[in-house]
């Protein structure tokens, strides 16, 4: 039976660090207190939100950072569960932004950023815009980690507003993305299931752009931008879904070595 925590933890309160570590460190001090035993499942994600009157993509974060710090790990596809024997320091790593709180914060600057430059983008600039297209291509053919053209695309588009304190906004958020662990172990698990950047996506980017539209621009970015959103919540459910595939792959290679004994 899962016990739920207990009523003095289930709001967060602002004491200034992220939304996802508040929750992070409320689940450790929970498993530490010993509400959850090793080995014992914690609550589900929904529940968990709604127990900390956060989102999904929060607890996503905050899950995923206990992973990642050994605290805990998901299993056979039925959830979260509390490893055997969990490191006391298993919180002591700053792990940093995350990729959904990340992308939020991208969603609101750049879409800004867009609307700004489609006011003074010049020619040169779209045609840089569509080098790198086909340089966003080749990379996700080569499956080439670490998005460069991708970046250098955004940035085109900061640059072309001919602001200096925008542009560096915005490579101070893309930089975020390679400087934090666990945005960087967010974004790879995405990387092996298939999540790339969306060409077309881009290009509607573009098009808006070359229009000299700001409310196209800020549309297509922000759409853009909440795409990416959805699809870092699907790849981190397929990434379980296919981790217990994995394990159920070698069960039946285990099983069929002992029956052929």
């Amino acid at each position: 039976m899962i016990r739920p925590l207990r009523a003095s933890s289930s709001l967060l309160q602002p004491d200034g660090r992220k939304l996802y570590q508040q929750a992070a460190a409320t689940i450790a001090a929970a498993i530490q207190r010993g509400d959850y035993r090793p080995g014992q499942r914690i609550p589900s994600e929904r529940d968990l939100a709604e127990e900390h009157k956060v989102s999904r993509p929060t607890i996503r974060e905050a899950l995923i950072a206990l992973e990642v710090t050994g605290l805990v790990r998901s299993r056979h596809g039925s959830g979260i569960f509390v490893v055997d024997n969990p490191s006391s320091d298993a919180l002591s790593l700053s792990l940093d932004i995350g990729a959904f709180e990340l992308t939020e914060a991208r969603r609101l600057f750049e879409g800004e950023t867009a609307a700004l430059a489609a006011l003074s983008i010049t020619d040169a600039d779209l045609a840089r815009l569509e080098k790198l297209i086909g340089e966003m291509e080749r990379e996700n053919q080569q499956q080439v980690g670490g998005e460069r053209a991708d970046r250098e695309f955004h940035l085109v588009i900061a640059r072309a507003t001919a602001n200096s304190a925008i542009v560096g906004v915005i490579e101070s958020l893309w930089d975020a993305r390679y400087s934090s662990p666990l945005c960087a172990e967010m974004l790879e698990r995405a990387r092996k299931v298939g999540v790339q950047p969306r060409i077309d996506e881009h290009l509607v980017i573009i098009q808006a752009l070359r229009n000299r539209d700001p409310a196209a621009a800020r549309t297509a970015m922000r759409e853009h931008l909440a795409r990416v959103i959805d699809g870092l919540l699907k790849a981190t459910e397929i990434d379980t879904m296919e981790r217990t595939r994995a394990e159920l792959e070698e069960k039946r290679s285990a099983l069929a070595r002992r029956v052929s004994v």
